[in-house]
C-alpha cells in the first residue's frame, strides 16, 4: 500500500525532516502570512491533517484555536507530543481519520496531500469533508505545475498539480473554492495553495 512505502520513507527520515523543516522558523514568510491569515478567520477546533514535526499545529494554538495534529507517521507524532505537550497529537490516516463527523471548523492540508496519487485524491478529500463542520475551511498547500505529473520528491515521490485541475477535483468533492495563491521560488518548485469552504450540501450527499 502507498500509505506503507510514506510511513517508511518518512520514519526513517523523521529526525533529519524534522531538524530541517520542523520549526516556524524553518518556513518561508508567505506561507507562515498565509496560514496566519487563514488561523485569523477561524475560531473553535481546527485540524493539521497531516502534522508532521507538529509546527504548524502549535502555531494554530499560539494563534488560540483549539488545533489538533494527525499524521500517518509514528515517529513524527511522538515528537511532536514531546516537542509540543500543550497539543494533542494522533497517529491516522488522513483517508480513515480517527474523528467523528462535523468535528472541526477548519482543516489545514499543507503539502499533506502532496504523496496521494490522484486517483485517490477524492477519497482523502472526502473524508477531510466529513469531519468537517457545513461552512469549515479547508486550506491545501502543494506543488504546482503545467501538468499532473509525479516527480522524485526527496523523501519518497510526489505529484506537481496544475491548480486549475485541483480545484476542479475539490469541488467536485463537497467544496466551494474560495481563493488560489501561486508562487514561482527561484532555485525551488513552484507553490500553490486552495483555500475552500466545505459547502452546506452537495451533489455527492
Amino acid at each position: 500500500m502507498i500509505e506503507d512505502d510514506i510511513r517508511a520513507a518518512y520514519t526513517g527520515r523523521a529526525d533529519e525532516y524534522t531538524d530541517l523543516l520542523g520549526s516556524i522558523e524553518d518556513m518561508e514568510a508567505p506561507d507562515v502570512s498565509r496560514i496566519a491569515a487563514w488561523a485569523d478567520e477561524r475560531t473553535g477546533a481546527v485540524l493539521d491533517a497531516g502534522c508532521g514535526p507538529g509546527h504548524w499545529t502549535a502555531f494554530l494554538a499560539d494563534r488560540g484555536l483549539d488545533a489538533r495534529g494527525v499524521d500517518l507517521v509514528p515517529a513524527f507524532v511522538s515528537g511532536a507530543r514531546a516537542r509540543f505537550p500543550r497539543c494533542r497529537f494522533e497517529v491516522g490516516d488522513l483517508e480513515r481519520l480517527p474523528f467523528e463527523d462535523a468535528c472541526f471548523d477548519g482543516v489545514l492540508a499543507w503539502y499533506s496531500l502532496i504523496h496521494r496519487e490522484p486517483a485517490r485524491m477524492p477519497s482523502a478529500l472526502a473524508e477531510l469533508r466529513r469531519v468537517m463542520r457545513p461552512g469549515a475551511s479547508l486550506l491545501v498547500g502543494f506543488f504546482t505545475g503545467d501538468v499532473l505529473e509525479p516527480f522524485a520528491h526527496a523523501v519518497t515521490p510526489a505529484y506537481r498539480w496544475p491548480v486549475d485541475a485541483l480545484v476542479r477535483v475539490v469541488e467536485e468533492n463537497g467544496f466551494r473554492v474560495d481563493d488560489t495563491e501561486t508562487r514561482r521560488r527561484p532555485g525551488a518548485r513552484t507553490h500553490a495553495s486552495i483555500s475552500a469552504h466545505r459547502a452546506v450540501s452537495s451533489a455527492i450527499e
